[in-house]
């Protein structure tokens, strides 16, 4: 490939599964991916301040798919019973996400689990931010795609931050 460096320059170009690819720790990223040689390996919210374990640690994945599973069935029990009909349950779901985030930081399932959505500048999550993280919620992946603190995509973009309380 004209202009390829080698592995170790400023910039250098790899070829990798048939392709060219820059190295990650030369071109940053905003998802953490795998780390290079010599990197830290920390605790999800380290660089972030929070502590590893107990109240305002980064909640795990487990907690948050209870946490998930708890809100949708609730969910699905207000539209049948408000609607007659289940497929009203996504947009129940969505006010509910939307609503409680925005005002209190947590949803039902959350607060049974004890999580918290919490702003990484420490003000209130707000309507705005609560509103864009739910929009990204529904769209399924991007709170699939995480990184090394364990924020997805729709995390990410709304400036938030899963706690335990």
């Amino acid at each position: 490939m004209p202009g390829a460096r080698r592995p170790g320059e400023r910039g250098a170009v790899l070829r990798g599964y048939g392709v060219y690819v820059t190295e990650r720790r030369w071109a940053g990223s905003w998802l953490s991916g795998t780390r290079a040689a010599g990197e830290e390996n920390g605790y999800p919210g380290q660089h972030l301040g929070l502590p590893e374990q107990g109240p305002r640690s980064v909640a795990g994945v487990g907690r948050r798919i209870g946490a998930l599973f708890i809100d949708w069935l609730l969910c699905m029990i207000i539209a049948v019973a408000l609607f007659h009909s289940q497929y009203w349950t996504i947009v129940v779901f969505a006010a509910e996400v939307y609503v409680l985030t925005a005002l209190t930081g947590f949803t039902v399932g959350k607060r049974l689990t004890g999580l918290r959505v919490v702003r990484l500048d420490g003000k209130p999550v707000g309507l705005w931010w609560a509103l864009l993280r739910t929009l990204l919620l529904l769209a399924v992946v991007p709170p699939l795609v995480f990184d090394s603190d364990l924020r997805g995509l729709h995390d990410k973009a709304a400036e938030t931050i899963v706690i335990r309380i």
